[in-house]
C-alpha cells in the first residue's frame, strides 16, 4: 500500500527496559501483552474499560503545551499493544519495590487502601499519574488513625477540602474509572489526600521535565492482520483510499470492546491518534477549532473553560481513564446514539470537517448522522476537526441521566445552549442523545422557545414539546416513558435553576 512507516524493530519501553513487539498479533491488547511479559500486576476485570484494574501509565505530551511530558493513566485492556510502539510505559511493578515502596504504594498500604488486592495495581497507577500531574499542589491531609495522625477528628472539615478535591490538590476524578469491591473507597481517598509532592530526585518526576516520546511510524503484521501507524495524514488518507475497510483507532475505547467482547479481528487497523494534522486546537473571536485526535482530557485542560458547555460535559463523560484516550472524532465517528459528545456539540451548532485524498468538506453536525451508527462520511474520509462557532450562547447546561454519576452510559443526555436577551429567548439549540437512532436537535422545542419570554409558562409549554421529541425505546437502561419524562424535566430543571438570566452559565 506504499507505506512509509518505520523499519525500526517495534518495541515498548516498559519500566525502563525495551521489550520487542515483533510477532505480536495486531489484535493483542496492551494488557494481554504485558501479562505475557510476566507483568501481571495489571488485571482484567471487565475487558471494556469500566473497572480500572488494568490501568497503566504512559508518557504523553503535556497538556500545558510547553513541550514537557505528562504521565497519563490508560486502560490497558482497550489499547492495542502495537499502539505503544516507541512509547514509554510504567506498570505498578515499575513504581516501587517491596523494600522501597513508591509514595502512592506506601500511602495505600498504611491507610488500608487495599484488601483483596485485585484492583490495587490499577488504583496505584491512576493515583500515581495524578501524583505527577503538573499544577497539583497543596498540603497533604492528615488522616485519623493513620501513623502520625493520632487524636485527629475524622469528621473535622478542612478549609481546603472539597467533595472531589483534596487539600493537596488531588483530583478524585483521576480515580473515577477505578472500582473497588472491598474498601468502601474511604481508605483509598485518604491515601490520595495524604500524598505530598514528588521528591526532587524522583526519576518519574524528572522525566516530566523532558520531551515526550514521539508517535513514530509503525507497521506490525501477524496472523493475517496488520497494524499501521502512518507517518502523516497524507499517508493515512492514501491507506484509506486503497483500503476503505481499514478500521481507524485513536483512543481505541470502542476497538478494545469489539476485540475483547465481540471477538472482532479487523484485517487492517490504522492508528491516527498521534497525527499532528489531527491534533490542533485554536480559539479565535469567531470560532473554536478542535482537532479530532486530541483526547478529551487534552481538550478539557487546554480549553480551560473557554467553552462552558464542554466544561460541563467532560467530568460526566465516562471516567478520567477513558477521557485520557477517547477523542471527539472517535465519539462522533462511531455514530453511537448514546455518545455524550454529540448532544453537546449539536447544541453548540458545531461543524464537522471531513478530509480525504480528494480534499476537504465541512458538514453541519446536525446533518452528519443519517441512521443508527451511520453518517454522511464516505469511504476514504476521516474526521479532521470540529468547528464551534462563536459567540457562544449565554445559558448552557449538560444534563446526563444515568444509573451512576460517573463512569456510566447515558440513558438520556440533553445539552442546552440558549440566549436570553431582555427576558426573551433570542436563540436556542438543544442536542439530544439516547432518545432516537441518532443524536438529534430538538427542533420543535427550539421553535417553541425562540421569540418567547423566558417565563414559567413558556418553559412548561416547551417542556411538553420536548417530552415528545425523538423516538425513545425501552431497553435495560430505561423505558421509553422514562426517557420522555426526563426530556421534559430537564428543561424545567434548567429554568428552575435560571429563572432569569443575563448570561450566567448553568
Amino acid at each position: 500500500m506504499g507505506s512509509r512507516t518505520s523499519t525500526t524493530t517495534p518495541g515498548v519501553d516498559v519500566n525502563g527496559s525495551v521489550r520487542v513487539l515483533t510477532g505480536t498479533p495486531p489484535h493483542t491488547t496492551a494488557l494481554d501483552w504485558l501479562r505475557s511479559q510476566g507483568l501481571t500486576g495489571a488485571k482484567e476485570g471487565c475487558a471494556e474499560g469500566e473497572c480500572g484494574a488494568c490501568a497503566i501509565m504512559v508518557a504523553r505530551p503535556s497538556t500545558t503545551g510547553d513541550g514537557s511530558t505528562e504521565w497519563v493513566s490508560l486502560n490497558a485492556c482497550l489499547v492495542p499493544a502495537a499502539a505503544l510502539d516507541g512509547q514509554e510505559v510504567v506498570t505498578a511493578e515499575g513504581l516501587g519495590t517491596p523494600a522501597a515502596l513508591h509514595p502512592v504504594q506506601q500511602e495505600m498500604a498504611v491507610r488500608g487502601g487495599s484488601q483483596c488486592g485485585y484492583c490495587t495495581p490499577g488504583f496505584v497507577c491512576s493515583m500515581a499519574a495524578e501524583f505527577y500531574r503538573s499544577g497539583r499542589s497543596g498540603v497533604p491531609d492528615p488522616v485519623p488513625d493513620a501513623p502520625g495522625a493520632e487524636g485527629l477528628d475524622a469528621n473535622a472539615p478542612s478549609a481546603d477540602l472539597t467533595h472531589e478535591h483534596g487539600p493537596n490538590g488531588f483530583d478524585l476524578h483521576a480515580l473515577s474509572g477505578n472500582l473497588c469491591r472491598c474498601t468502601g473507597y474511604r481508605p483509598i481517598r485518604d491515601a490520595a489526600y495524604a500524598l505530598g509532592e514528588p521528591a526532587a530526585d524522583d526519576p518519574l518526576a524528572r522525566r516530566c521535565d523532558q520531551a515526550p516520546p514521539t508517535g513514530r511510524p509503525t507497521r506490525l503484521a501477524s496472523e493475517g492482520a496488520e497494524f499501521v501507524r502512518p507517518a502523516d495524514l497524507a499517508e493515512a488518507l492514501g491507506i484509506l483510499r486503497d483500503r476503505p475497510d481499514a478500521v481507524l483507532v485513536a483512543g481505541s475505547t470502542d476497538w478494545g470492546v469489539d476485540v475483547n467482547l465481540r471477538g472482532v479481528r479487523a484485517p487492517l487497523v490504522v492508528a491516527i491518534d498521534r497525527l499532528p494534522e489531527l491534533r490542533g486546537l485554536g480559539v479565535a473571536d469567531d470560532e473554536v477549532r478542535i482537532g479530532a485526535a486530541l483526547t478529551l482530557t487534552e481538550v478539557e485542560r487546554r480549553l480551560d473553560g473557554e467553552v462552558p458547555l464542554l466544561a460541563q460535559l467532560f467530568p460526566q463523560f465516562a471516567s478520567r481513564l477513558i477521557r485520557n484516550g477517547a477523542t471527539l472524532g472517535g465519539n462522533l465517528g462511531t455514530g453511537s446514539p448514546i455518545g455524550d459528545a454529540a448532544p453537546a456539540l449539536l447544541a453548540l451548532e458545531a461543524d464537522v470537517v471531513l478530509t480525504s485524498v480528494a480534499g476537504e468538506r465541512t458538514v453541519p453536525l446536525a446533518d452528519y448522522f443519517t441512521g443508527y451508527r451511520q453518517a454522511v462520511r464516505e469511504p476514504g474520509e476521516l474526521i479532521r476537526e470540529l468547528v464551534v462557532p462563536r459567540p457562544l450562547a449565554g445559558l448552557t447546561a449538560f444534563h446526563k441521566i444515568a444509573k451512576r454519576r460517573f463512569d456510566d452510559i447515558s440513558s438520556v443526555a440533553v445539552a442546552f445552549a440558549i440566549e436570553v436577551v431582555d427576558g426573551v429567548v433570542d436563540r436556542a439549540a438543544i442536542g439530544l442523545g439516547g432518545v432516537a437512532a441518532t443524536p438529534l436537535r430538538a427542533r420543535d422545542t427550539e421553535a417553541a422557545l425562540v421569540g418567547k419570554p423566558w417565563t414559567d409558562g413558556t418553559v412548561r409549554a416547551a417542556a411538553d414539546v420536548l417530552a415528545g421529541e425523538g423516538t425513545p425505546l425501552d431497553d435495560h437502561r430505561a423505558s421509553a416513558a422514562y426517557r420522555s419524562e426526563m426530556l421534559g424535566q430537564s428543561l424545567l430543571k434548567l429554568h428552575a435553576e435560571h429563572p432569569l438570566t443575563g448570561g450566567a452559565d448553568a
